[in-house]
């Protein structure tokens, strides 16, 4: 497994940022480990099967949010 959960989260963030339906990411926690969490605007079938389960050996919690929007 990777140490570092930065670097993996900067690398999923790349891969999937720019899929329709993906809202943004974050660092969280999963049962008290680290994890990648990737937000998404609905669950359509397409976006969240093609979200890995786990990156670089992170778990990847997928959550729906609806659409980010920029404040200011």
């Amino acid at each position: 497994m990777s140490g570092d959960i930065e670097e993996a989260h900067r690398l999923l963030t790349k891969r999937v940022i720019s899929k329709p339906g993906v809202a943004g990411t974050a660092i969280g926690q999963k049962d008290g480990q680290p994890c990648i969490k990737v937000y998404v605007e609905s669950s359509d079938r397409k976006v969240l099967d093609s979200i890995p389960s786990v990156f670089e050996g992170f778990s990847v919690v997928v959550e729906g949010s609806g659409p980010f929007h920029r404040l200011g």
